[in-house]
């Protein structure tokens, strides 16, 4: 089998060692994420704008590419909660719901941040995600996860309520709360405590009845097609929707029709930085649950190969009557927790979503939609964690300000200046970091050969020998920082002859940063102090080598620090330790 065949196509690798075993662990948890899938798909395209079946249809052709072309044994792939809100705060200004221009502009949104995700896998970009800082992220989908349930909240309470910002939102229930529908709260607070309940007292009640740790996880994944089923048979019994109670209604039956995006400029120039958004918030969010799962069995995921693999999901998705895709944490960690071997459980979780596309879209007609707002709020409200503020304050301001920032500014400005600012912010803290090095001046520990920080450490130093260590790698943003420290430590009067740069730790050195070292070179020069560097990396001398500076450099290029002191240092290194 050619290599280059096997790295886009994985399916020829797992598949090829498909046994029994795998088969039967697939199976079980196929049937488990399935039915945890049926009312979330239903319940995050009603979060997203769009009607119940895209949910549905998003959540079938889109696995079974991603089981072709993904690297995960465990991801499961389908609508989740962040871009479901993405997806209708980044068309509800370009189409109204319940629209064909909006359920274009959803099509168009998948396929677009499908050709973005697929160039980007095929150009081997999966790094570029590591520009998205763990704590902003944390800080983006907490946000989010907090306008997500308060959108949900006029489903729960019957009334017409908007906006896309948490003050827009409360101001609007509050405006409308005198419309409450006392018989759809009755069943939205009571669908909402009882999936409560199930997540956290369901389980653990089963284990003391006798059931087994297998069956009791089933049947607590089971709690949303319970209050399903009880909620519209309640709605249908009691004749409730003649009462004001909303209800879904009718939904198409049949596998998902074959769709075609819009290629209007217009609508794709609108799209485009939502679809870019979108694409790294999913392939973060998909890349970090699946690497999390692949490490407890010891195994490794192509970040690359992921990008095609979500990259051909949301294009199924945009030719299936779907809306973007990715990885979603509480489905994959089911489907990995239910015994999922291969990719191959996410195909059979695709057929029997189809299944129920086919043979139970009918049952749902009266399905209310506070049922499917509860099913959002209980799964959202697992994703906000304040306790990032409080781990992130105590460890480093900057992280703090980052994710304060990002949670304020998504509640109070919207999904897409809130992960836009999230973006930002992280390449602003990397460069905040990093433009401002440790910068540490060393000595000698005695009896031995290390050099250490002389404000941590008691260690030998000589007076005319500065010797300094840079623990970061020099590009045109810290260049000038080193400039100015080194100018302000001569500056102090000290008889100075000679300085060695430490090199240990950088592993870069641009062209800027060349400069900034040619200009040090220079200053130090016309006042009679020395420039020498010790402990460059091969790679960082290579380059040095293509340029003049190693010709112009006034002192000269140690192997060790070591080496420079004993060479540079009359006093600092004993005699006997110099013959050694």
């Amino acid at each position: 089998m050619s290599p280059t065949l096997a790295r886009f196509f994985p399916i020829l690798q797992w598949g090829r060692a498909y046994d029994r075993k795998a088969l039967s662990g697939d199976m079980l948890a196929a049937v488990i994420v399935t039915i945890m899938l049926i009312p979330q798909s239903l319940a995050y395209a009603l979060l997203a704008g769009l009607p119940p079946e895209a949910g549905l249809y998003a959540s079938i052709a889109p696995i079974i590419l991603y089981a072709i072309f993904g690297t995960s044994r465990a991801l499961a792939v389908g609508p989740v909660a962040v871009v479901s809100l993405m997806t209708a705060a980044a068309i509800g200004n370009i189409a109204e719901q319940g629209t064909m221009g909006y359920a274009l502009a959803a099509l168009t949104l998948a396929g677009l941040s499908g050709v973005i995700l697929l160039v980007m896998g095929l150009l081997r970009l999966g790094f570029l995600a590591n520009f998205l800082s763990h704590p902003v992220i944390a800080g983006f989908i907490t946000a989010s996860g907090i306008l997500i349930a308060t959108s949900q909240v006029k489903h729960i309470l019957g009334i017409s309520a908007g906006g896309d910002t948490l003050p827009e939102m409360v101001w609007s229930l509050a405006e409308h709360l005198t419309a409450t529908n006392w018989i759809t709260a009755t069943i939205g607070i009571t669908a909402t405590a009882f999936l409560f309940w199930v997540r956290k007292s369901l389980k653990p009640l089963l284990r003391r009845a006798g059931l087994g740790p297998r069956a009791a996880d089933m049947l607590t994944k089971a709690g949303p097609v319970l209050a399903v089923v009880v909620t519209t048979l309640a709605v249908w019994g009691l004749n409730l929707a003649d009462q004001g109670v909303k209800i879904v209604g009718a939904v198409p039956t049949g596998l998902p029709p074959l769709t075609l995006p819009s290629f209007s400029s217009d609508l794709i120039s609108l799209l485009l930085l939502p679809a870019l958004l979108i694409s790294l918030i999913g392939f973060v969010e998909s890349v970090s649950v699946a690497q999390t799962l692949a490490a407890k069995k010891r195994q490794r995921i192509d970040p690359d190969q992921e990008l095609i693999g979500l990259g051909a999901a949301n294009i199924a998705a945009a030719l299936t009557g779907g809306y973007p895709v990715t990885g979603g944490f509480a489905r994959s960690v089911v489907n990995f927790d239910a015994g999922a071997e291969t990719p191959a459980a996410g195909i059979f979780t695709a057929v029997g979503l189809a299944i129920a596309a086919i043979a139970l879209t009918p049952l749902i007609f009266f399905l209310p939609t506070a049922t499917l707002a509860a099913t959002i709020i209980v799964a959202v409200l697992s994703l906000v964690d304040f306790s990032i503020l409080k781990r992130s304050w105590s460890y480093s301001r900057a992280d703090f300000t980052a994710v304060a920032a990002t949670i304020l500014l998504t509640l109070g400005l919207g999904v897409e200046t809130g992960v836009s600012a999230g973006v930002l912010l992280s390449i602003a803290l990397h460069l905040y970091t990093t433009s401002r090095p440790h910068i540490a001046e060393v000595g000698l520990v005695p009896g031995t050969q290390h050099f250490r920080n002389i404000n941590r450490h008691d260690v030998l130093t000589e007076p005319s020998l500065l010797t300094i260590r840079i623990d970061e790698s020099l590009y045109f943003a810290n260049a000038r920082f080193l400039e100015d420290f080194i100018a302000d430590r001569v500056a102090t009067g000290c008889p100075i002859r000679n300085v060695v740069l430490m090199c240990s730790a950088i592993n870069e050195i641009d062209l800027s940063a060349l400069e900034s070292l040619e200009s040090i070179n220079h200053r130090l020069g016309t006042t009679g102090i020395k420039l020498h560097l010790s402990e460059v990396k091969g790679p960082v001398m290579d380059r040095l080598e293509r340029s003049h500076f190693l010709q112009q450099l006034t002192g000269q290029v140690f192997l060790s620090q070591y080496d420079a002191v004993r060479a540079l240092s009359p006093t600092v290194i004993p005699p006997a330790a110099r013959t050694a």
